[in-house]
């Protein structure tokens, strides 16, 4: 140990002497070559090519249905939907339920608990774990859950088709097992 420590010291003082023997003798030379270098070197920058020129799209048809108008689109939305009078049409006046603010492919069913003689279903969506039963609205499409088994929830989905009839779509969400 005390070997090392001494051939430390040695490194250290002999180190910088060493350096300092160096010298500047073959400073000049390099110095001297950079010199020329940067004189025989010519700077070359290629041209920019000329920017394309903008121009702006006149509508042409000042009477016709701005595209970007929120308020013509919200009322032509609007105006479709009282039109529809399908006997599936859903409820558009009712209030959400939690579990509508999520699609049902981020919905997941974690457990299943009795309470008296109803099934709850537990579904876990973004972390956050709710209870539903039967009755209750899941999902963005009008999701219903129409039964509940102690492995799946079985959901009635209504949805308008490409001719803006409403539909319902039957789906389930299965038990999802976790192996730890």
């Amino acid at each position: 140990m005390n070997l090392f420590r001494i051939g430390r010291c040695l490194l250290v003082v002999l180190l910088p002497a060493s350096l300092a023997a160096c010298g500047d003798g073959g400073m000049q030379e390099v110095k001297d070559w950079m010199k020329q270098v940067k004189a025989q070197t010519k700077v070359t920058v290629p041209k920019l090519a000329e920017p394309k020129k903008f121009i702006p799209y006149a509508y042409p048809d000042q009477n016709a249905v701005d595209p970007f108008n929120l308020t013509k689109l919200t009322i032509a939305l609007a105006k479709a939907q009282s039109d529809s009078h399908s006997a599936l049409r859903p409820d558009m006046n009712r209030r959400r339920e939690p579990l509508e603010s999520y699609p049902l492919d981020a919905i997941t069913m974690v457990g299943s608990l009795r309470k008296g003689n109803a099934t709850y279903a537990i579904l876990q969506a973004d972390r956050t774990i709710f209870e539903a039963k039967a009755g209750n609205y899941v999902g963005q499409n009008f999701g219903l859950i129409t039964t509940v088994t102690d492995n799946q929830v079985a959901i009635t989905e209504r949805v308008q088709d490409s001719s803006d009839e409403w539909v319902e779509r039957k789906t389930t969400l299965e038990l999802q097992e976790t192996t730890k």
